[in-house]
């Protein structure tokens, strides 16, 4: 039978529940409640910062896509290849016919088309009076332009007053013109009801409408637009250089390929189709800048915030070396005493994750509300912020908890009393 070991040489196990290190952390924290809610306002802007940022982001995107979607996705035009611009072509010869609005029509995904071509007036100036100004101030070099009754709605166009023209005028060659508002103020055209007229040059044209705005085709706010029929009539304008299509979303690309073909069957390939990139391209670019630009920020506000949580940790440690000494005359051990403040550090980040995470969310409800917008988060992103706030207050309080654990018993039964 082995000899009983004397007292001087037993091992004395030192136990240290998790329970323990929890409440020893808790309650180290609600110590000093108001130092710990500054110290943990750090990690909260922080989180706050990343949250919102990373949900802002996505919901500007997908109004972005949204936005590029209604205007440049569903939009497809057509042109001559040997002309550049809209200009009526020199020879009179154009691949785009004459009834092109009602070719594209019958094709499933547009929602409308039409032609628009800049008439040569020769030089003539646009007026409101029947009367050559010497001075030539109420003479204004302003563009015609001659379209079919589909452009209007194929630019998301809206009328301030009036009514557009339709394929009666054209038919009938009516010398009716639509102007922009930019060309009605510089005409000082402000109704249509007593049906004013305006002049370019010796032609009279009777104005039944004013444009409002034109969400695809801005020049024709300054520009005097008046029927195909009676471009052709009036000034000779031989032929469509340019046709407008609005498509239904998702169809532009398909329209694009049929577009030629539904124009000039038998040479598409003189004719030249725009179609516009894939929206989300750009949604992405832009997401990236501003998720890079934002981040930035939310990282510097966490780095403030471990620094905060380090310090006011360190104090800490200072503060309670007496407590320290203590502790490990009665049995605790170095890593006890390093779980002790670590634990703390970690509660508080995790304390800061959490109220960071819920604000961050409520920001972006509150932001798209006052916008209009659905806001949109990952679900990752507040959920992965509160263990990150832990493990940012886990690495702040790396070194305090060293400090901590490296006092010597006897040393901090002195320092401490």
């Amino acid at each position: 039978m082995s000899a009983v070991q004397p007292l001087e040489h037993r091992i004395v196990k030192s136990r240290f529940a998790l329970s323990d290190l929890v409440a020893e952390a808790f309650s180290g924290m609600l110590a000093r409640p108001g130092r710990t809610m500054l110290t943990i306002l750090g990690t909260v802007l922080g989180v706050v910062a990343v949250v919102a940022t990373l949900g802002i982001a996505k919901t500007s995107g997908n109004q972005i896509v949204s936005r590029t979607d209604e205007l440049s996705a569903t939009s497809v035009s057509v042109s001559n290849r040997s002309e550049g611009g809209f200009r009526s072509p020199s020879n009179n010869v154009s691949s785009i016919p004459w009834d092109a609005e009602d070719r594209l029509t019958r094709l499933n995904g547009v929602v409308a088309a039409g032609t628009m071509t800049r008439v040569d007036t020769s030089g003539s100036l646009v007026s409101s009076v029947p009367i050559n100004d010497p001075l030539g101030q109420s003479e204004f070099a302003i563009d015609v332009v001659a379209t079919s009754p589909g452009l209007f709605e194929a630019v998301l166009s809206e009328l301030s007053t009036g009514r557009y023209f339709d394929e009666g005028h054209s038919i009938r060659n009516e010398p009716v013109a639509v102007i922009g508002s930019g060309a009605a103020t510089r005409l000082n055209v402000t109704r249509v009801d007593q049906q004013p007229a305006i002049f370019v040059g010796d032609t009279t044209l009777v104005v039944i409408g004013i444009l409002d705005d034109v969400a695809r085709e801005p020049s024709l706010i300054n520009s005097v637009i008046i029927p195909n029929g009676t471009a052709n009539a009036l000034f000779g304008t031989g032929a469509p250089a340019e046709v407008h299509i609005l498509t239904e979303l998702g169809a532009a690309q398909l329209i694009g390929d049929q577009a030629a073909v539904a124009l000039s069957p038998n040479e598409p390939e003189t004719l030249r189709v725009s179609v516009p990139p894939e929206p989300r391209i750009l949604k992405s670019g832009l997401q990236d800048d501003v998720n890079s630009q934002f981040l930035i920020l939310g990282g510097i506000s966490l780095l403030v915030g471990a620094i905060g949580i380090a310090n006011v940790t360190l104090v800490s440690v200072l503060e309670r070396v007496g407590e320290i000494g203590l502790r490990r005359a009665t049995g605790a051990r170095r890593r006890h005493i390093a779980a002790q403040f670590l634990a703390e550090s970690a509660a508080m980040g995790l304390v800061g994750g959490i109220i960071g995470a819920s604000l961050g969310v409520l920001v972006i409800v509150a932001v798209s509300a006052q916008r209009q917008w659905t806001p949109v988060l990952d679900l990752y992103v507040p959920l992965l912020a509160v263990p990150g706030g832990a493990v940012i207050g886990l690495i702040a309080g790396l070194y305090p908890s060293w400090r901590a654990s490296s006092l010597e018993p006897v040393d901090a039964l002195r320092g401490g009393t």
